[in-house]
């Protein structure tokens, strides 16, 4: 996992919905970031995606800033093509960019490893919190909160210490393609 303190590595990805190619400097927040390796297939990304659209839209008017990745092979995986995150975006809602990451060089950079992973930077954009939306998964009957990502940014925005104790993120892997190696 990405220390804990690290500076966001930059980035400047196209926005599947817009066309237009986004920076970390334009996606970020006054007061905080929310980096979301999501994608279209994902069972796991599927379950949460009504709630992170509901908690990017609370946040964001806080002045979190908010910005959703795929970085899968789509050769492999054509579900996660950029025309379909375009139609998966305005299907859910999403408020925030959803940017293709086709090199898969961002996802290398943040040691993203599964959807859905997110990733909470202060407004100095060090990383105060990696993994988890919540304890909640596909059929296991925990209800889907947000509780872990969310407390973390209630914290940040109060000025309150973010809990160390992080729990990494479960769902799909991100599908590298064929010679690339998932991030150490």
């Amino acid at each position: 996992m990405l220390p804990l303190g690290t500076e966001a590595p930059d980035f400047k990805l196209v926005d599947t919905v817009s066309g237009k190619k986004m920076s970390l400097d334009d996606v970020k927040g006054e007061r905080g970031t929310v980096i979301m390796f999501i994608c279209n297939h994902c069972p796991y990304v599927k379950y949460v995606n009504p709630l992170i659209s509901k908690i990017a839209e609370k946040y964001s008017k806080k002045g979190i800033g908010f910005v959703g990745i795929s970085s899968n092979d789509v050769e492999n995986y054509p579900d996660d093509s950029p025309e379909k995150m375009k139609e998966v975006a305005e299907q859910e809602g999403y408020t925030f960019p959803y940017l293709y990451d086709e090199s898969q060089t961002v996802a290398r950079a943040y040691q993203a490893v599964c959807t859905p992973e997110f990733y909470l930077f202060n407004s100095d954009m060090h990383l105060e919190y990696r993994g988890q939306l919540d304890n909640s998964r596909p059929g296991n009957d925990v209800e889907l909160t947000g509780e872990d990502l969310t407390t973390a940014m209630t914290n940040l925005l109060r000025g309150q210490p973010i809990d160390k104790n992080q729990r990494s993120a479960g769902g799909c892997n991100i599908k590298w393609k064929e010679g690339m190696e998932p991030p150490e």
